[in-house]
This record gives C-alpha cells, structure tokens and sequence, in this order.
C-alpha cells in the first residue's frame, strides 16, 4: 500500500524540487515501531520505483538522515533527522509559554494535555504534559502522531481553518478513510463544528480509543498558523460533563493566552 505521504505536488507545482520531494518522501515513510526498513519496502510505500529508492537511500546516508545495517542490508532514520526536530521546537516560542500553563491543566484535570500541528492526514505532538501526582495518563511522546479523522484535536485543527482549507482538508481525508466508516467520520467532523460554535471547543467520547475520552480547541496564531490543544484520559476520570463544564473553558482561555504568540 502506497503511504499517505507519497508526494503528490510532482508535475503539479513547477516550484516543486522533484528529487528533494521523493528524498523527503522516503524519511517520511518511515513509522513508529520500524527498526529497519528494506529498499523494496521503502517503494512500496512510496510509490517510488525502487531504483530510484536506492539512488535516495544511498544518499541519505551519507548526508546522516538514514543509518544503514550492513547485516540486514536494511536502513533506519539516522541521528539528523532528530537534530531537524530538536531545532524546530527549539525555535518555537509557543512552547516555552504554553508548557507551564499546560502542566497547571495537567495537574488540575490528572489527565494529560498536549498541543500539536497537522502533519498531512494527522496530527503531530509538539508538547505533552501529564499530571504529576497521577499515574494514569496518557504518556504521548513529542513527535508521536495521531488522525485527524477522530480525534478531538483533529476535529479543534478543522474548525481553526478558513472554510477553504477545511473543505481541501476533508475532501483530502475521505480517500484514506475505510469504506463504510466515512459517514461515521463525517458526523463527528460535523458535531465537532456545532460543539465548536456553540461551546467554543469539541470532542472525542471514545471515538479515538475506547474508553478515553478529550476535548480540545483550536490555537490560531498571529500568522493564522492553526494548532490544536488538547486535554484527554480515562473516561471514567474525564467524563462529558466534566469535560464541558470545567476543562474546556481552561482549554479556551489558555488558547486566547497564545493566539497571539
């Protein structure tokens, strides 16, 4: 199966470095859980021809971005590719403001709270806080990822984007989604717009994972960038009630507190 990451701007956009694209296309398709991947199944899962994978992966090793296992004579994302990471949030000013206000949700909800960005189909974290005296959270490593398509977050993320965006955004969606579960999809995109309006932020009661429960809200940044705060657990600790009626207007106005950031 061809991975959701496959470049699709190649003979659509003049602007667009092809080679660069395919090299970038081949660290992307690598995800948690992989040790090692081979050549084939790198172009299995971009879509790539393999002569052209091996062209790339050679290259991405000596540039430190892949390490390659002469025993398994297979590759694994190398130690550059976290640098690029450690930069990017390094740089990024939200974090230092959002991390305090985050752990002080945390510790008050025992739950955890997170703030992440789309990363094509899904969302990726870009902070996670848990509570400090509680055992029972939901530990999401940074960089870990998550669908947009039922999650609370993802659903924070579509209701901050102009409604060009959004509907570029859910009509990119519909194609990955598993036949028969589009409607399913598309009423929780559509809940989570009333709850948006009316409330201010939306929800996910067991739809990401049974049994846990969140709510998020959009962040919209000065530079209309969009991310997404989220604050989720167990749902017998998180119930709707409680979500609604006192960590979603925590959620808001820590929101309001880095729109401007």
């Amino acid at each position: 199966m061809i991975d959701e990451n496959k470049t699709t701007a190649e003979g659509k956009d003049r602007q667009v470095v092809t080679a660069l694209a395919r090299g970038l296309s081949v660290l992307r398709c690598f995800r948690q859980g992989d040790s090692f991947l081979g050549n084939q199944e790198i172009a299995e899962r971009t879509g790539l021809p393999k002569a052209t994978v091996s062209r790339l992966t050679h290259t991405l090793t000596v540039l430190g971005y892949l390490n390659h296992s002469k025993r398994f004579n297979q590759y694994s994302l190398g130690a550059a590719v976290l640098s690029l990471g450690h930069s990017m949030r390094g740089n990024m000013d939200i974090l230092k403001t959002a991390r305090p206000l985050m752990q002080e949700l945390a510790d008050h909800a025992e739950a955890s709270v997170s703030l992440a960005a789309r990363d094509g189909l899904h969302m990726v974290y870009l902070e996670n806080c848990v509570a400090s005296a509680n055992m029972i959270t939901l530990r999401i490593d940074v960089g870990a990822r998550t669908r947009i398509a039922n999650t609370a977050m993802g659903r924070a993320l579509l209701c901050g984007l102009p409604e060009e965006e959004r509907a570029d955004l859910v009509a990119l969606i519909r194609p990955s989604i598993p036949k028969g579960e589009w409607q399913q999809i598309k009423a929780g995109f559509e809940q989570g717009a009333i709850d948006y309006q009316e409330k201010g932020f939306c929800f996910s009661l067991g739809d990401w994972r049974e049994n846990v429960n969140s709510i998020a809200v959009p962040v919209i940044q000065a530079d209309r960038s969009v991310l997404a705060l989220n604050c989720g657990g167990p749902s017998w600790q998180l119930s709707a009630e409680k979500l609604e009626k006192d960590i979603g207007p925590r959620l808001v106005e820590i929101s309001r507190s880095l729109a401007t950031l």
